[in-house]
């Protein structure tokens, strides 16, 4: 059964890569218990999936090239530039303009626009860790869609000898072995023709992620995997965020090799140690105490805190009463009544 508890349990069992069973345990890294920003995770993938675009623009002629000449003004029509010529439907034709069959549009589109977004590095190695903590809660791991209900445990830890696999046959048998086939098979038949206009620009198929192995070395295992629908590879050393969390959405189903999982503390650091690997980088602590209102509320905050501001009094608008009748009658009840009374002397009354 999978475990409800992962990011609070302080060990994770490894499972062999020959018969799938547990062999031996290992300590849970501290990057797991990273705090989840879904939000941070979200800023930083939409950044940086713009980093890969390539520039593109309309040509810098096109709609222009036509001899346009506007005929002005005292001819009962538009002064728009309009084709030269006589003898053929285009001569008066309108030209240039956005609103002109055959015209350039509008706000020409140039190759110097800002394709690519800086992003602050401790913000984006901040979101990689939240992202890989994201994997270990099942909840979050099956909210994303992955099957994972009969495998042993999140996050899934497997022996070395998973970089040692070179043929997909015995990729595939592993994956079948430890529970994990069901969500390469959910992967594989979700393969559709895209729907719009990717379709026709070497993007025809869409397909949803499956399991995402990751490794220390690479003695086959990318070969290995690479043919299976839905699989992804990647170095713990080489860990993008686009690979933990595709699309900005935490829960991606992981696969550890027992050396890339020893690694994580390594690469990433502690909340006391430094990372060994990303210079100056420490995981940020998550709150110990996260009831806000008793901490706002507590002395130690309200003694340095200023006083609370009241609202400023702001004096009534006067209104004229020998103008606004509701006032006259506010100052003089019996205002109403003379005044009907004059109104009915001289006749005006309704």
């Amino acid at each position: 059964a999978v475990s409800t508890m992962a990011a609070a349990r302080p060990q994770v069992y490894i499972y062999s890569n020959d018969d799938s069973k547990p062999t031996s345990q290992i300590s849970l890294p501290a990057v797991f218990k990273t705090p989840i920003r879904s939000d941070l995770v979200n800023f930083v993938h939409t950044n940086m999936a713009k980093n890969h675009r390539q520039p593109y623009a309309v040509s810098k002629k096109a709609g222009h090239q036509t001899s346009a000449e506007s005929w002005g003004t005292g001819r009962a029509v538009a002064r728009i530039p309009r084709v030269r010529g006589g003898g053929t439907h285009r001569s008066g034709q309108g030209a240039f303009g956005n609103m002109c069959r055959g015209g350039r549009m509008f706000a020409p589109t140039k190759t110097w626009r800002r394709w690519h977004r800086k992003i602050n590095i401790k913000q984006r190695r901040f979101a990689v860790a939240s992202a890989l903590a994201a994997s270990s809660l099942p909840a979050l791991v099956m909210a994303h869609g992955h099957r994972i209900e009969k495998i042993p445990e999140v996050p899934l830890v497997v022996s070395n000898g998973i970089e040692n696999i070179d043929k997909t046959k015995q990729a595939v048998k592993l994956l079948e072995q430890l529970n994990a086939a069901a969500d390469v098979e959910r992967s594989k038949a979700s393969r559709k023709v895209r729907a719009g206009k990717g379709k026709m620009r070497n993007r025809r198929h869409v397909q949803r992620k499956g399991p995402l192995v990751i490794y220390n070395e690479d003695n086959g295992i990318r070969k290995a995997f690479r043919n299976i629908p839905g699989v992804d590879t990647c170095s713990v050393e080489q860990l993008s965020l686009l690979q933990p969390a595709p699309g900005g959405h935490l829960g991606r189903f992981c696969i550890w090799s027992e050396a890339a999982f020893q690694k994580l503390d390594d690469v990433f650091g502690t909340t006391k140690k430094k990372s060994q690997q990303k210079k100056d980088f420490m995981l940020p602590r998550s709150m110990l105490f996260t009831d806000i209102q008793r901490i706002i509320n507590g002395d130690e905050v309200q003694k340095v805190i200023r006083p609370k501001r009241r609202k400023p009094k702001r004096a009534a608008i006067k209104k004229n009463p020998l103008k606004n009748p509701f006032v006259m009658h506010k100052l003089n009840p019996f205002s109403t009544v003379t005044k009907r009374a004059a109104l009915k002397k001289h006749g005006l009354a309704k």
